[in-house]
């Protein structure tokens, strides 16, 4: 049963066409930059952004929520954030949700909302906070390189089924198209450093 369940994976990558290659490496590629600018977003910079508290759950109604889907986040000044919750019995479990969250933001109860102050960032925190995100950027590149190298091993799998001057022209491709992603995450990375650096 097992070697029936392989040879139907075999016949499956043996069915695709190098199109098919193209657009699944080309699709998995825009998910990694996707996520590394999820990632990168959740870095501070000093400056107060709801993002901060992108990825936060709160343990409320019996369940872990994310923290966006209990309260009203708004941005009061450069270096301040509110959260107001809409039920306020929750409010004791935000603020410990955000204590827990290792982003060293301290919450202040005043009423109905919560007060964060953000920080002003020093030269050593923007430094570190640089090489963070050039080491994430550089993890994220890495994961498109793999696509790239997955996809020309799927391709030389083919290789009898289409000319060497097809497969020329698609490993090209494949390349272009990794190229072309890597720079995004150069790009990403650098609006993210000028925002550290303020």
């Amino acid at each position: 049963m097992k070697e029936k369940k392989s040879d139907d994976k075999k016949q499956e990558k043996e069915d695709k066409t190098p199109e098919q290659i193209l657009s699944e490496s080309k699709e998995e590629m825009k998910k990694a930059v996707e996520k590394f600018e999820e990632e990168i977003r959740k870095i501070r910079t000093g400056r107060a952004h709801p993002s901060l508290l992108d990825g936060i759950k709160v343990f409320a109604y019996d369940s872990e929520v994310p923290l966006n889907q209990l309260a009203i986040i708004s941005v009061v000044s450069p270096s301040e954030l509110t959260i107001e919750p809409y039920d306020p019995n929750i409010k004791t479990a935000i603020e410990k949700a955000i204590l827990q969250s290792g982003r060293d933001l301290i919450p202040s109860s005043e009423g109905k909302i919560i007060r964060i102050k953000i920080p002003p960032l020093t030269q050593e925190t923007r430094e570190n906070l640089i090489k963070l995100v050039r080491k994430k950027a550089e993890e994220f590149k890495v994961s498109i390189r793999n696509i790239r190298d997955k996809a020309r091993k799927e391709i030389k799998d083919i290789k009898g089924k289409i000319s060497e001057d097809k497969m020329r022209k698609i490993n090209d491709e494949i390349q272009k198209i990794a190229d072309e992603h890597i720079k995004k995450i150069d790009s990403i990375t650098q609006a993210k450093e000028k925002e550290i650096m303020g």
